[in-house]
């Protein structure tokens, strides 16, 4: 599926939720790994705020882009941040969304 690039030139961002790993298989928490670098995969919480509107967005980060330290209210810049549309079928039942993937956060705005 087609990824979309997004500006966040003119947007301020801060960390809402912390690093977590991220999982590919919950019940026997083997975790996520990029495909095409080996990397552990984390998801961090980010609060995008621009044109006075602010979003909460789950982005999906890999750990070598992910400086130590982030924690709630931290200042950042978003490297390479990508929208993509994913759908799927889990018990007869079609789910769909967008899933916002980065090369990198930095702290300090």
């Amino acid at each position: 599926m087609a990824s979309f690039k997004i500006d966040l030139s003119t947007a301020t961002v801060f960390v809402a939720t912390a690093p977590e790993p991220k999982m590919a298989n919950k019940k026997t928490g083997e975790r996520a790994m990029d495909r095409e670098t080996g990397a552990g995969l984390s998801t961090v919480g980010l609060l995008v705020s621009d044109e006075g509107e602010g979003n909460l967005y789950q982005v999906t980060v890999p750990e070598t882009g992910v400086p130590e330290g982030l924690v709630p209210g931290t200042p950042v810049s978003v490297v390479g941040l990508k929208a993509r549309d994913w759908e799927n079928e889990f018990n007869g039942q079609k789910r769909h969304g967008i899933a916002f993937r980065a090369v990198a956060i930095t702290a300090g705005a």
